[in-house]
């Protein structure tokens, strides 16, 4: 079938897999069903979506040393194998309010799910579910001439 997975430079789960994390109330957190291909352990597979879809590139950008890399990224903090399922695991990542623009519902989906899904570690990946914090959906102003005009 395909040549496999390999990584860039580092293997993300270094940088992006983080088992004693601790989520905070302003988190953004998603749970993603994933299929690792075939060699790729769930760790790095999990830590591959949470970098892809946060602040990880396949290789080392000069742009790396100008911005807190620990305050942006995306972290696999928990992996879950799914019951009766062979290969298939949820992977949850938690992402920091400061990666996302506030109000724009665009700029949230298009960063969690816009480039991860055509992933060469990933056989299958699905969005399940997305936990939206308080604090980022204050940042929203609703509809410009409010429900009750949406819903007529």
């Amino acid at each position: 079938a395909g040549a496999g997975f390999k990584a860039g430079v580092k293997e993300y789960r270094l940088t992006y897999y983080t088992p004693d994390y601790q989520v905070l109330e302003t988190d953004i957190l998603a749970a993603f069903r994933m299929t690792p291909q075939p060699g790729v352990p769930p760790e790095e597979a999990g830590a591959a979506v949470a970098a892809e879809s946060s602040t990880g590139t396949w290789t080392t950008v000069w742009t790396d040393g100008l911005t807190s890399l620990d305050r942006y990224k995306g972290r696999c903090y928990d992996i879950e194998p799914i019951p009766g399922e062979e290969n298939q695991f949820i992977a949850y990542v938690a992402y920091p309010l400061d990666l996302f623009e506030e109000g724009s519902v665009t700029n949230l989906f298009t960063s969690i799910v816009g480039n991860v899904f055509g992933f060469k570690a990933l056989r299958a990946l699905r969005l399940e579910d997305l936990r939206i914090p308080p604090a980022y959906i204050k940042t929203f102003q609703g509809p410009p001439h409010g429900i009750q005009v949406e819903r007529d």
